[in-house]
């Protein structure tokens, strides 16, 4: 898997990867998301390529207290291969050169397959309570 950052060109791709792997919901629109993050570190939004194909992104961003991992996803058919290994292993490589000291990211309570995967690569459950606001609402 070859990985890059995002290019705008990737849009479609990325949102229906997304869709595919069941990270989409009907409170976030991807499409603007992916223009958020477009303002906001544009060059640690990565995807990955197999023989030219979009098959995976991770979204990564700073504040450079803390860094955080969203929208990691590998197509179905590219899965066990070490693939989402090694996006995060480059979003982690990435938060180092900023200086940034620890990454967290947030899974949905129902996802309970990942969270071995995250377990065998280091993270574990910080005692924590995740509170949000949303603050724009979407337009749907």
């Amino acid at each position: 898997m070859q990985i890059r950052p995002f290019h705008p060109s990737d849009t479609e791709a990325v949102v229906s990867l997304w869709q595919t792997c069941g990270l989409t919901r009907p409170w976030n629109d991807p499409y603007q998301d992916i223009q958020r993050k477009l303002a906001e570190q544009p060059e640690l939004f990565l995807v990955g390529e197999v023989e030219g194909r979009l098959m995976a992104s991770a979204m990564v961003g700073t504040d450079g207290h803390r860094g955080w991992l969203y929208y990691l996803a590998v197509a179905p058919e590219h899965r066990r291969q070490g693939h989402a290994r090694h996006l995060v292993e480059t979003a982690e490589r990435l938060l180092i050169e900023r200086g940034c000291p620890k990454l967290q990211l947030m899974v949905r309570r129902e996802n309970t397959a990942v969270t071995g995967f995250y377990a065998a690569l280091g993270y574990s459950e910080v005692e924590a309570v995740t509170l949000g606001k949303r603050l724009i609402a979407d337009d749907h």
